[in-house]
């Protein structure tokens, strides 16, 4: 059944209404700071001990306002005889924040977890120039990136979670083993003849 005409027009009047007799709040930035969404896309840090200098959120930029420079460093062999290996080294991470249209496409084509959204956003600046981040200034975003949300009771244990579980319940097995073979050889190596003493009766009162 069609609604009768004006339907939409009564909504909508009653919409306006509601929200007239609502009381109007002002919020009183910046003395009272908002409580924005836990996935606010405010600026990006940087946690550069995970970047592998793989340039792929420079390539994958729409805008072309991250600037990456490396240099190659040799790796002498963990074993003797074993091959030197190559390594990149970070030597600039920079965001240019005045071109960055907030897309978040580097964060999600990060495959080492390198970059981070933090919802902080008063960043501002006098100068155009100041708005491009050095490596330093978004390493010191990442203190403000918040937790990441709780995972639902019913989603399966993380990758990482498991494996660390394993290993810990490997060690601790391995550890038990290792005490317990050591308990039995001490008591393989106790002299021969030598028994544990008797317990002895409590001594009873009184005098028969």
């Amino acid at each position: 059944m069609s609604p009768f005409p004006g339907s939409g027009l009564a909504k909508g009047l009653a919409v306006t209404l509601r929200t007239m007799t609502k009381k109007t709040v002002t919020a009183q930035y910046p003395d009272a700071q908002p409580e924005l969404p836990p996935r606010t896309r405010g600026v990006i840090g940087l946690f550069e001990e995970n970047c592998t200098v793989c340039m792929l959120c420079a390539r994958e930029c729409p805008d072309w306002c991250i600037y990456i420079d490396s240099h190659k460093e040799t790796v002498p062999a963990a074993a003797p005889g074993g091959r030197e290996r190559s390594r990149n080294v970070l030597d600039r991470f920079a965001i240019d924040f005045s071109l960055c249209m907030y897309c978040g496409i580097c964060i999600e084509v990060c495959p080492f977890d390198a970059l981070f959204w933090s919802p902080e956003f008063e960043y501002a600046e006098t100068d155009i120039h100041e708005l491009t981040h050095e490596r330093d200034k978004l390493r010191d975003w990442m203190w403000t990136v918040p937790a990441p949300p709780a995972l639902d009771p019913g989603a399966e244990e993380p990758k990482e979670i498991a494996a660390a579980r394993k290993t810990a319940e490997k060690l601790a097995t391995a550890q038990a083993q290792a005490q317990a073979e050591a308990e039995a050889e001490a008591a393989a190596q106790a002299p021969a003849g030598t028994a544990a003493p008797e317990p002895t009766d409590p001594p009873r009162g009184g005098a028969s």
